[in-house]
């Protein structure tokens, strides 16, 4: 199977470089320079540094040249920049080959899942994503990982399984793609509240106890959306949340460990260099939750911090004052 992967960030190069090992791939970078280094140097200073590609992995700044003989399609583009690249894709991209989303977001102004930005953008083509616990340092480095394709398709959910995976990357399916999805998008915002717990050195148990109530939250708003709990105790779920809060890593976890240690936002995303999805989705989680009716306090506390209305430890402060509750006692949705 040939694939061709969209976007040359850290994950989708790594996913790339993993690609190879299962036969042709080949990777769009925007920026004409960056293509040249994959191919000509067989590294992405930026993204991966210190990282020697595979020799095998072509890379190009030519959207119709990446997907050109394609069997599927991977997408590893920044949330505010995927429908657009979606859209340039659209006249390049034969009818019905499957578009899995690498990105783990909620589009900004609309809300929508990335499966649901690609629905409205390539119809016709099967879509899925893919997600869970996959830190790219570890996985282009050969270390073992998991993750789970998300597909209403069980057929070609089954082929690109196979064509995803190896010895080292264990790929699980699962028909629940709005489960999946939410998932993967609120626990880059727990994320960002566990590492300002940690920048405020509030110890172990104050991230576990947001880990595990985040695990809730998203929970709700899974279910509330369609989406099936169970796959919330999953690799997408539980197994994403637990690496994202915990790792020094996770872009979110970074971004919220330097919020917690007094640091301004701005500066903080300037040094990054990469997107840190949670900062805006925190935002547009707060609003779907009240468009649904469901509770989502640490969005709430992790938005207003990132708005700059609350300081880290008055937003920490507010969780734990909240009316008591039984811990199974959780509201309607």
């Amino acid at each position: 199977m040939r694939v061709a992967v969209i976007g040359s960030g850290s994950w989708g190069t790594t996913f790339a470089a993993l690609r190879c090992a299962n036969g042709p791939t080949s990777l769009w970078a925007r920026r004409p320079v960056l293509a040249e280094e994959i191919n000509h140097r067989h590294t992405n200073g930026d993204y991966l540094p210190g990282t020697v590609l595979p020799l095998s992995l072509r890379a190009t700044s030519d959207l119709a040249e990446a997907v050109a003989g394609a069997d599927a399609v991977a997408v590893a583009v920044p949330t505010q920049g995927f429908r657009a690249v979606l859209g340039e894709l659209a006249a390049s991209l034969a009818g019905g080959v499957p578009v899995v989303s690498l990105t783990k977001g909620l589009e900004h102004h609309s809300r929508r899942r990335m499966t649901e930005v690609v629905a409205e953008v390539l119809p016709g083509h099967p879509v899925g994503a893919l997600t869970g616990p996959n830190l790219a340092r570890e996985i282009v480095a050969g270390l073992p990982a998991a993750s789970v394709l998300a597909m209403s398709d069980e057929s070609v959910a089954s082929r690109l399984q196979r064509a995803f995976g190896t010895e080292a990357f264990r790929v699980y399916t699962n028909t629940d793609v709005v489960g999946c999805e939410i998932a993967g998008a609120l626990k880059n915002v727990v994320a960002i509240a566990a590492g300002m717990a940690d920048g405020m050195e509030l110890g172990d148990n104050a991230r576990a106890a947001i880990v595990t109530r985040g695990l809730a939250e998203l929970t709700r708003l899974a279910v509330a959306l369609g989406g099936d709990a169970r796959t919330c105790a999953g690799l997408a779920g539980l197994g994403d949340l637990v690496v994202t809060c915990s790792s020094s890593k996770s872009r979110n976890h970074q971004v919220g460990v330097a919020l917690g240690r007094g640091r301004a936002l701005a500066e903080v995303l300037a040094e990054l260099h990469m997107v840190a999805e949670g900062v805006e989705g925190a935002r547009v989680v707060c609003e779907l939750g009240a468009e649904l009716g469901v509770e989502v306090p640490i969005a709430q506390q992790t938005a207003a911090v990132c708005a700059g209305r609350l300081e880290p430890a008055a937003a920490l402060g507010a969780l734990m004052q909240r009316q008591p509750r039984s811990e199974l006692d959780e509201p309607d949705h």
